[in-house]
């Protein structure tokens, strides 16, 4: 890995003493679309930051339902990592990997260290915190308060903004897990969009309008 690639993903950084130790130090981990990265009661040996690629982040509760809580994205981490790292406590979040994913792993020990030597790696945890933070809310609001048709759009403009693509490859069954209902519910609720003329639906694809987003408003 080079110094000009990590600038590019990591634009934020600029302190040349910090970029250099990441470079020594890290370590990159590649992982397939649908590999899963870590799982409720792994204990996390690095902090994640994500290069290429996007990952998933969910909560498990114990019959294995899962709850969508946000997206690493290029250039992030993520927040819960940060916080077992700190407290050497067991993971309790499922990360899974959105697309073909890059990350560049920062042994853990080096996160308290390099908080109190380098600013950037500060303000970047305390940016992470405020962003996931900000996101988790999101996630609570649109389970408290949102009905399920509202969540569901909401997930297809947010799948279309981060493929940049109109086409959604996945199954009813997986959009049921990330939106914490069944697969019955989540199919009539799309072929109510595909009556409306808003979506078409395929097989294991949704094929969606160039004006969603503005329709649903």
């Amino acid at each position: 890995m080079e110094l000009d690639y990590l600038k590019q993903k990591l634009p934020n950084i600029t302190d040349p003493n910090l970029l250099s130790a990441m470079l020594e130090q890290g370590t990159v981990h590649k992982f397939d679309y649908g590999k899963v990265i870590t799982e409720p009661g792994q204990f996390i040996k690095m902090v994640p930051i994500v290069l290429e690629g996007a990952i998933k982040i969910m909560r498990m509760d114990e019959d294995g339902r899962e709850l969508f809580l946000y997206y690493l994205e290029p250039g992030e981490t993520c927040a819960l990592s940060l916080t077992c790292c700190t407290t050497s406590k067991p993971s309790e979040i499922k990360a899974v990997a959105e697309e073909n994913t890059v990350i560049l792993g920062i042994p853990i020990q080096l996160h308290e260290q390099w908080s109190d030597r380098y600013k950037q790696w500060k303000d970047f945890v305390a940016n992470t915190y405020q962003n996931r933070f900000q996101e988790m809310l999101v996630a609570l609001d649109a389970v408290a308060f949102k009905r399920m048709d509202e969540r569901l759009m909401r997930y297809i403009v947010t799948k279309m903004k981060q493929y940049k693509s109109n086409e959604l490859h996945t199954t009813h069954q997986e959009i049921a897990n990330e939106l914490g209902t069944s697969r019955e519910v989540i199919s009539r609720l799309l072929k109510q969009l595909e009556k409306k003329k808003w979506i078409e639906l395929g097989r294991n694809v949704i094929y969606i309008r160039d004006d969603f987003e503005e329709l649903i408003a």
